[in-house]
Parts: C-alpha cells; structure tokens; sequence
C-alpha cells in the first residue's frame, strides 16, 4: 500500500464530524434501536456508531452482546435465534417503561432510517464467535448496496482483524469501503495492520491516548478516533491534541458544550503543532 498516495484525499477532507453518538442514542435510550436513534438526531448529533451482527438465520441485526440477555427479555445466544423469534423480544423495556415494545431492528431497517434523517454511521462489525467471515461479508454487502446512492458511505470498522480482512474482499477499494482498526491501547506497532488493511482510521480507548500517537498516525495518513469519553474535560483535552473523532454517550451534555463538533465534516488532519514560529516574520496574507 502507498501511504502517501492513498492517504492524499483523507488530507483534504474528512466526511465525519468529530462527534458520534455512541451506540445510537447513548445512555438516554435503548441501545442500538430505532429509538435511539431518534435520540441522536433529536440532539443534534450528525453521526451515529451502532453494532452489527447476524441472526441464526443470516439476518444482520443491530445488537452489542453475544447474547440478548443484558438488553431484552430474553436469553441464550444471539446467532441462535432467528430473526422472527428476535423480533418477538423486547429491546427496549430494560431501560425504562417508555421503551416497551421496542424491538431488535433489522441493519437494513436502520441503514433506511439514517437515511431518511440524514445520518451518518460508523458501522462496527460485531461477530458472534466464530461466524467473522460471513458476518463481515453479509455487512460490508449491505453497506454498498444499502448506501449505493450515498455521498457519505458507512466507516466500518471492528476489533476483529479476521472481519475487517473479509470486509476488504467484498469492498477492495479504501475509498468506496472506509474502514477503522479497533483496538484498546493504541501503539505504533499497529501501523502495519493499518497499513495491510487499508483502513483508514485507528480508533483506540482514550485512556491510553497521547497526542504523540495523534502526531504518528496522522503522519502516515490516518484518522484517530476514540472512545467512549462522557466527561466534559476529557473530551476538550482530546480535541486539543488533535483526535479527529470521539464517541460519546453523554449526549444532552457534550451536545450543548461542543455544538460545533456535531458537524464539522470535511477537516483536513492536523499537523504537528510548531511552537517556534517567528509570527512577526511571516507576511500577512493578500487581501
């Protein structure tokens, strides 16, 4: 891969705004459902991150968990169930009694209502154990076709390395199939697997972050995007090293304090700051 080449048009414009509403509708509605998101549109948010992976029955769902357990009234494993039995549990009682009824959607159903609200995603491939390969293929697949006529195409992204090498099949070019590399600690070594998988961005936990990685993988041409940061002072600490997204599920709240973030797509990456620039010397610009 050429870094310098294929990383030239990510240095003119980023199509997603700093800002991802995390799961959909974060901690104010059920995750990873219609309704959440509603939430996120409802509060300005420009982009939404949810979690795909497929029913017994090869139907890509919205879902986090291996199991439907901890966000519906059922039990046992997710890919065992097929969808009609998934649509017959409730998604979203577990969060409160204004939730009853919600149900587990279909990723094609979402990807519509996206559209219809004028979203963009970040669509994490979330394979049961074992099923990376055909989950992968069957997401990516949806993704052209379901965002054929998109100007802003999804950034797939997920932990699995096996997944996102079998997105990269169906999807060959970097450009019409953006994709992300998950990991918790970012580290210099992961530029080679970035690098093999022709993604595009690094998106890493925010604990372990450092402008340092910021300045590295900007340098080779990729995004750095973070999660899930819900406190006011840690957000604003990671814009100002230069972090080009955050997913948050504290919505309401980094909604009002960081409203230009919701929408600032098309931002060329930063350069490494220089702090010993004579500024008297530099000619003003042209009228």
């Amino acid at each position: 891969m050429n870094i310098n080449s294929d990383a030239a048009p990510l240095q003119q414009g980023w199509p997603y705004p700093t800002l991802f509403a995390h799961r959909g509708g974060g901690k104010l509605a059920p995750e990873n459902t219609l309704a959440a998101m509603k939430y996120g549109y409802a509060h300005g948010y420009g982009a939404v991150e949810f979690d795909v992976k497929l029913s017994a029955d090869n139907i890509a769902i919205l879902l986090h968990d291996d199991t439907v357990d901890r966000t519906t009234d059922g039990e046992g494993l997710a890919d065992q169930f097929s969808m009609a039995e998934l649509e017959k549990l409730d998604a979203g009682a577990w969060h409160g009694a204004a939730y009853k009824g919600e149900r587990i959607p279909r990723f094609s159903a979402v990807a519509k209502y996206l559209h219809g609200l004028g979203l963009m995603a970040n669509v994490e491939i979330k394979p049961s154990p074992g099923r990376e390969a055909e989950t992968s293929k069957l997401v990516a697949e949806l993704c052209q076709e379901l965002w054929r006529d998109r100007l802003v195409k999804p950034l797939i992204t997920s932990f699995s390395v096996d997944a996102l090498r079998a997105a990269r099949h169906v999807s060959p070019q970097a450009l019409l199939a953006p994709m992300g590399l998950l990991v918790d600690i970012p580290d210099e070594s992961q530029l080679d697997l970035l690098q093999s998988l022709e993604c595009v961005s690094l998106h890493c936990h925010h604990a372990r972050l450092t402008a340092e990685h910021v300045r590295f993988f900007h340098h080779h041409g990729f995004r750095v995007l973070t999660y899930t940061v819900n406190e006011i002072d840690q957000l604003a600490a990671l814009l100002a090293i230069g972090v080009d997204g955050i997913f948050t599920d504290n919505l309401e709240v980094m909604a009002k304090r960081f409203a230009p973030q919701l929408h600032d797509s098309g931002r060329a990456m930063q350069d490494e700051q220089v702090l010993d620039i004579d500024w008297l010397g530099v000619p003003p610009p042209m009228p």
